[in-house]
């Protein structure tokens, strides 16, 4: 366990060096995984948004910007980008027309696919060769931490 955040050691420094950990572990898969996106042509945040979208269930900008943790102005530039290159469209909520919904296109679900195969392939370099059962556990630890922050 790492010492500043081990049990017994004083809230402050125990909560700025959980902090500075998970933003460091953030920080390098985001910058590996943005790697093996940019070599087709694609963006974390945009990744982000066609995992969302490829579930076939059209979405709400509130909904996709929650998934991508995107401020509404940055959702909107980035939807913008993935509708001129034809991996989603738009249209207005039937229920609520000022409400507008997100879908992917084939384009998009097919680029996903291809996103989601170079990250399978790639998974030991951008998890600096980490062990399968280490990840695991620290991604259900992970789940468990935002759960109970929501």
């Amino acid at each position: 366990m790492d010492e500043g955040i081990a049990r017994g050691a004083a809230p402050a420094a125990a909560m700025q060096r959980l902090a500075q950990l998970l933003s460091q572990a953030e920080h390098g898969v985001r910058r590996r995984l943005g790697r093996v996106l940019e070599e087709e042509g694609c963006t974390v945040e945009q990744w982000r948004a066609l995992v969302l979208l490829a579930d076939g269930v059209s979405h709400s900008m509130s909904e996709v910007a929650e998934f991508t943790l995107l401020p509404a102005p940055t959702l909107t530039r980035l939807i913008d980008r993935t509708v001129a290159d034809n991996l989603a469209y738009r249209t207005a909520d039937p229920e609520d027309r000022r409400r507008v919904l997100v879908h992917i296109t084939p384009r998009g679900r097919a680029l996903q696919k291809r996103l989601a195969q170079r990250i399978e392939s790639s998974q030991a370099a951008i998890l600096a060769e980490a062990d399968p059962d280490d990840v695991a556990q620290l991604a259900a630890l992970l789940s468990d931490l935002a759960h109970r922050l929501r």
